[in-house]
C-alpha cells in the first residue's frame, strides 16, 4: 500500500521564462521530510547484513550525497528510500508516513535513463504520469518540465536521437513531471562526460533547490558530492553504516571549481572517506585543482 502523502502542489508556470519564476509559481510548497530510523537489512541471514543500524534524518529542499565504496550498500539504501525494497529492520518515514512501495512523490533516477528508442522525448517525458493515471496532466505539465531542463525544442525529437547527456534530461523531466516531494539519484551521471557530467550535477541542483526538493545522490565520486551536496554522509563497508556525517559548506559560485575554498573541501571530504575506506578503495573521479 502507499503511503499517504500531502497533495501535490500546483504545477509550474509555462508562461514563465526563468526557472526561479517557475519555483515560484508553484507556491509555498516544500520538498519531503525524511527519516530513517534503525535501519538494518540483509538479503539472507546466512549472508549477514548489509547494511546495519543507519539512523539519519534529511530536511524538506536539503541536498544529502551518500558517499562510499563499491559494496557498502548505498545502493541498496537508496532502494529502501524510494520504497523498492523493504528493511529487515527498521523504518523509512517520510512525511511522517512509513514507506511501504514506491509513490510519484519520491522519484528515483538510475544510471541508465531507460528511454524507449521509438518515442519521442515528450512521450517519454510522459510515461510517468501515464503510469500515475494522470494523463489529463500531460498537455499541460511535459511542455513545462521539458522546458526547465532546457529540452523545449526537442520535444517532438526521437530520443534515440539524442546524446547521453540530453537522455538523462528527459529522464529528469519524466522524473519531475508527477511533481514529487523528494528525487532520489543513484549515480546517473557516471558514464557521462566530465563536462556533461558537471552541467548536469550543476544543473540538477539548482532544479531542486528552486523548486524546494529533498534531493539524496548515491555516488563514489568525492568531487561530485562537494558539489551537489549540502550534507555528506560517509558510509564504511561490511556492514554498510553510517561512519561520518559533515556538511559542505560552500556558495554556489565555490561549487563550480577552481578556488581555494572547493579545494579545501574536496580534501576535507577525501581524507574523510580515505579513512572510512581504510585507505584501500579510493574513488574513482576527475579532479583538477586550480
Amino acid at each position: 500500500m502507499f503511503a499517504r502523502l500531502a497533495t501535490p502542489a500546483p504545477v509550474i508556470d509555462a508562461n514563465n521564462d526563468k526557472v526561479q519564476q517557475r519555483a515560484t509559481a508553484r507556491g509555498t510548497k516544500r520538498g519531503a521530510h525524511l527519516a530513517v530510523m534503525g535501519l538494518s537489512h540483509a538479503y539472507k541471514k546466512s549472508d549477514g547484513l548489509v547494511l546495519k543500524d543507519i539512523d539519519f534524518e534529511v530536511q524538506p529542499g536539503e541536498v544529502l550525497a551518500l558517499l562510499g565504496r563499491s559494496g557498502c550498500g548505498k545502493s541498496t539504501l537508496l532502494h529502501m528510500l524510494s520504497g523498492l525494497s523493504l528493511p529487515s529492520a527498521g523504518e523509512v518515514v517520510i512525511n511522517g508516513n512509513t514507506v511501504r512501495a514506491p509513490s510519484p512523490n519520491w522519484v528515483m533516477m538510475f544510471q541508465a535513463p531507460s528511454l524507449y528508442p521509438w518515442m519521442s522525448v515528450a512521450q517519454n517525458a510522459a510515461l510517468g504520469l501515464r503510469f500515475a493515471r494522470r494523463s489529463d496532466e500531460i498537455a499541460k505539465r511535459i511542455p513545462e518540465v521539458l522546458d526547465l531542463v532546457d529540452l523545449g525544442s526537442f520535444a517532438d525529437r526521437n530520443a534515440q536521437d539524442l546524446s547521453g547527456g540530453q537522455q538523462q534530461r528527459v529522464a529528469l523531466a519524466r522524473s519531475l513531471a508527477p511533481s514529487p516531494e523528494m528525487l532520489l539519484l543513484d549515480e546517473p551521471f557516471s558514464a557521462l562526460d566530465a563536462f556533461t557530467r558537471r552541467s548536469l550535477q550543476r544543473d540538477v541542483r539548482a532544479i531542486a533547490k528552486q523548486l524546494g526538493l529533498t534531493l539524496v545522490l548515491v555516488t563514489h565520486d568525492v568531487s561530485e558530492a562537494v558539489r551537489m551536496a549540502d550534507r555528506v554522509l560517509v558510509l564504511d563497508a561490511n556492514p554498510g553504516r553510517i561512519a561520518e556525517d559533515t556538511a559542505i559548506d560552500l556558495t554556489d559560485e565555490q561549487r563550480e571549481g577552481g578556488c581555494d575554498r572547493f579545494n579545501a573541501e574536496h580534501v576535507r571530504l577525501m581524507d574523510l572517506y580515505t579513512q572510512v575506506a581504510h585507505g584501500d578503495a579510493a574513488p574513482t573521479e576527475e579532479f583538477e585543482r586550480n
